[in-house]
């Protein structure tokens, strides 16, 4: 009896010691496979038990391998499915990382029976999906077990298998994100225990099953961003256990079925972007546990009911985008925990029930705009103290702005423009700390407000447009961060305060249809950062600041119906960027600057200027010729000996320039023998540096300080094609966006190049996650900048990510690799410079740079989420705090980094449109601006 026992606890031990023979080979040959940049996988070697390797669990009792937790390592490779088949893992999580290629047609037949869990999310897999049929040699008892499937976010393609049903066990099925297509397999109904269903995002069409009521466990069902159509199913009401349903974006059609009402849990209901029509049904108000409710963007009509207010526990409200009609139920009050209200672009008439905001402990954003609403704005809207956003804008408001909004200190955005509100603004509001966004305009406020200390420390858009406002314009203190300053159309007098130059972020400035008088004050030279000035239609004088010539990214100048005399300065224009201006009907004298600003514009631009001449063949000026008659005696002589003189002074000159050039010569050009090699040194810049010191930095592998500054030195070998000449010209270079060439030294097999010192470099990757939008922006305008100089002179970048550094006041600067600018086609090299910037915008929004060369994954990622998927999901996660008030630019940006990285080069733009859509973009972020372009049409 003991010999039997001792011998099946040796065949017992046999068995064990096989198994975690093979979990070792198992994890070994998965180790080999795995690219693994970070390291994480270090202690997956032969020196330790696999119980105690990195992202391993293990069961106490037997010692086997029961999870593998691998999540958001950023491996790479093919993916290890032999992971999946390990004899008693129950849970495997590798998602968020880089894996790649084809889930292989065998890895779901070789399932672990003891596998509960697996997460494939966020990865780059693609390719179909296969899963094992009955007759597939799979074995059934494989399938049965498993309860989680995740693939989301991937690149999964091709139909969703009927063989679904084989994971009879299955409680979450997530495969949203990918690219599936065809209809939802009717076999999905026969998973009765399935609690969570997440299918969206994908490109499935047809109607939703009815058979989906069957799935009574039903917790969660996400089946939004596809191209399901048809209508709703009434049998969705049975799924009385459903606490979650998003059915957005997708072309659903017809009523919302009164059946819905039955889901007793419902908490989250998202029918949004549809094409649904009818009236919202009465049933919709028993679903007391609402939070959120959104149906906006549909064709909804007939009235919101006072029943709303059974919805108790509702928290968002977004009815946007319909064709509701009728009052705001004034019930909405009693909704305690309601935080945001949106029912804009409707056609609600009648007032805002007074009681809003009363019972409503939370509010915090109210959007009714763009209705027929009447009467006045509500005392007590912001009577919870935590009102942030109120939208009101294209209604017909009147009386002024209630006293309760003085004591809104939690208020940041406040939009009621086009209404009939009137009225002086209440000293009190416009100290209002957290307001950065205020458009009061197109209404018929007045008063003198420019005797008052204006104390909105936090903003950034101020629209005061088309008022009565009188006396001179209002003080701004402490508040220097104002980006958008509209104050046109109103009755402002007196002259340009100097101190509105201290608005260093001002990019948009209005002050047209006004009273003003007085000079432009020189301070505003000091608005670097200036893309748009309309000081039209009013009685400025004197002359424009010489420096105006100098403001870098200017783009649009008006300055017509005014008094302004004198000239106006020749750079005006030399930037480039200039493609806009108008100075029409004012007293300049003299020549029209010679710029493409200038010379592009037409007549009605230069009109009314009886002194101007010169111009392009559109301006409709006169030559600039002298005066007609016989001039006197004496002006042939004065020409005689002037031309003398300049004979005179130019043979001085060119001696003297003959003499420096020899010197310069010879400072440029060195032969030197350092080592056993001769090496042929020229100097671009002064540098303290010798030949010695810059080719000791290269054998050492390091860069060189030059005066306490790191200097940036690159070696190459022989380049044929690469002469003095090429080299030459690159030292030419001077851009405040490219890294200046200092030297070069050359020998029989070698270029060595020598780099402008830079101080508190860091590399965009290092710092990008640590930038704001703004500063995002300006890298991406800095960077484009420097491109568009590039390619004026007829060079090309040829740049990689690790060619863009942020120098020590967090300006772009490009490193130009001279050994890489080949002799090509030139339209060649500026294509696929642009394809690169294409590349890094992609990167400044969503973070995501290409791993081990696959820019193709991160592109195809790229380009799905701009189709499919909301800003939030892709944006940086470091800047989701500001997507509210740039989400069209950034959409914007990420439409021309697509466009940007075209497969084919004749499609991409080139610089110098880039850098005028960029401008543009920044144009559009505030739509309120358009209304500058009607300024002086009437003239």
């Amino acid at each position: 009896m003991k010999a039997n026992a001792l011998f099946a606890l040796l065949l017992l031990l046999l068995q064990l010691l096989s198994c975690h023979a093979e979990e070792l080979q198992i994890l070994l040959s998965v180790r080999s496979s795995i690219n693994d940049p970070l390291h994480s996988l270090a202690t997956w070697n032969n020196t330790s038990a696999f119980c105690n390797w990195e992202g391993l669990t293990c069961s106490s009792s037997s010692q086997h391998v029961s999870a593998v937790q691998l999540a958001g390592r950023n491996l790479s490779g093919d993916l290890p499915s032999a992971l999946l088949s390990l004899s008693f893992v129950t849970a495997i999580d590798l998602s968020s990382n880089s894996f790649s290629g084809a889930i292989p047609p065998d890895a779901f037949a070789g399932l672990s029976p003891s596998l509960l869990s697996l997460n494939l999310s966020n990865n780059n897999l693609s390719g179909a999906l296969h899963f094992p049929s009955g007759e597939d040699g799979g074995g059934g008892r494989t399938l049965f077990s498993l309860q989680v499937l995740d693939l989301s976010n991937n690149f999964l393609a091709g139909p969703i298998p009927d063989e679904i049903s084989r994971f009879a066990s299955l409680k979450d099925l997530d495969l949203g994100g990918n690219y599936f297509q065809g209809r939802i397999p009717l076999s999905i109904a026969e998973l009765k225990g399935l609690q969570f269903l997440t299918l969206a995002s994908n490109e499935l069409i047809g109607p939703i099953p009815t058979q989906l009521g069957d799935l009574t466990e039903l917790q969660w069902v996400y089946l939004g961003y596809n191209n399901l159509s048809g209508e709703i199913p009434a049998a969705i009401g049975n799924l009385t256990a459903l606490g979650h349903l998003d059915l957005v974006y997708n072309h659903l059609a017809g009523g919302i079925p009164s059946s819905i009402g039955n889901l007793p849990f419902l908490q989250y209901l998202f029918l949004y972007k549809n094409q649904l029509s009818g009236s919202i049904p009465p049933s919709v108000y028993n679903l007391t546990a609402l939070i959120s409710l959104d149906l906006s963007e549909n064709q909804l009509e007939g009235k919101v009911s006072e029943n709303v207010m059974r919805l108790e526990n509702l928290e968002v409200l977004n009815l946007f985008s319909n064709r509701l009609s009728g009052p705001i139920p004034g019930s909405l009050g009693a909704t305690p925990r309601l935080r945001v209200l949106q029912l804009w672009s409707n056609r609600f008439e009648g007032t805002i029930p007074g009681s809003l905001g009363l019972g409503n402990d939370e509010l915090a954003v109210v959007d009714l705009s763009s209705n027929n609403l009447t009467g006045r704005i509500p005392e007590h809207l912001c009577y919870a103290l935590s009102l942030v956003k109120l939208i009101l804008f294209s209604n017909a408001f009147t009386g002024g702005i209630p006293r309760g909004l003085t004591r809104c200190r939690t208020l940041e955005r406040v939009r009621i423009e086009d209404n009939r509100l009137s009225g002086e603004i209440p000293l009190e509001f416009t100290r209002l700390p957290a307001v950065n966004y205020l458009d009061v305009s197109g209404n018929q406020f007045s008063g003198e407000i420019g005797r008052r200390r204006w104390e909105m420390m936090s903003l950034r858009m101020l629209s005061l447009s088309g008022n009565r406002f009188s006396g001179p314009l209002p003080n701004f203190y402490g508040g220097y961060g104002i980006e958008h300053l509209d104050l046109s159309e109103n009755q402002f007098s007196g002259s340009i305060p100097t101190r509105y130059g201290r608005f260093a972020e001002l990019s948009e400035f209005n002050l047209s249809g006004n009273r003003l008088s007085g000079s432009v004050p020189g301070s505003i030279v000091e608005l670097k950062r200036l893309v748009r000035l309309d000081l039209s239609k009013n009685h400025l004088s004197g002359e424009i600041p010489s420096g105006a010539a100098d403001l870098p990214v200017l783009s649009a100048l008006d300055l017509s119906v005014n008094d302004f005399s004198g000239a106006i300065p020749p750079g005006l224009g030399k930037s480039g960027l200039l493609v806009s201006i108008n100075v029409s009907y004012n007293s300049f004298q003299g020549s029209v600057p010679q710029t493409e600003a200038f010379l592009s514009v037409g007549s009605t631009a230069l009109a009314g200027n009886p002194g101007l001449c010169g111009g392009g063949p559109k301006s409709g000026l006169p030559a600039c010729e002298e005066a007609a008659g016989r001039p006197p005696w004496w002006f042939p002589v004065s020409v005689l000996a002037a031309a003398l003189l300049v004979i005179f002074l130019s043979v001085v000159l060119a001696f003297l320039l003959r003499r420096w050039w020899r010197s310069r010569e010879f400072e440029l050009k060195k032969v030197e023998t350092v080592g056993d090699c001769t090496w042929e040194v020229r100097k671009f810049r002064k540098t303290s540096l010798t030949t010695e010191d810059i080719l000791a930095s290269v054998k050492n592998s390091k860069s060189e300080t030059c005066d306490g500054k790191l200097v940036t030195v690159k070696a190459a070998g022989e380049v044929p094609w690469l002469g003095w000449a090429e080299v030459t010209e690159s030292g030419r270079l001077r851009h405040c966006n490219v890294v200046g060439l200092i030297a070069a030294c050359r020998s029989d097999t070698t270029w060595v190049f020598l780099y402008e010192p830079l101080t508190g470099v860091k590399s965009l990757g290092d710092a990008k996650t640590a930038l704001s939008w703004e500063k995002r922006r300006r890298v991406a305008f800095g960077v484009a900048k420097g491109l568009c100089y590039v390619h004026h002179r007829g060079r090309s970048g040829m740049l990689t990510a690790t060619d863009v550094v942020l120098d020590g006041n967090g300006e772009p600067r490009l490193v130009l690799n001279v050994a890489n600018l080949s002799p090509g086609e030139f339209k060649e090299r500026e294509a696929s410079d642009v394809y690169f910037y294409g590349m890094l915008l992609v990167e400044l929004l969503t973070g995501r740079r290409d791993v081990d060369g696959d820019e193709q994954g991160v592109l195809q990622w790229a380009r799905y989420c701009y189709r499919e998927r909301h800003l939030d999901e892709w944006v940086d996660p470091a800047m989701r705090g500001q997507v509210e008030c740039h989400r069209d630019e950034m959409i914007g940006v990420m439409d021309l980094a697509i466009r940007c990285v075209a497969a084919e080069a004749a499609e991409r733009p080139p610089m110098t449109k880039v850098v005028k859509i960029l401008l543009e973009l920044q144009r559009k972020t505030f739509p309120w601006l358009s209304k500058v372009k009607s300024a002086v049409k009437m003239f």
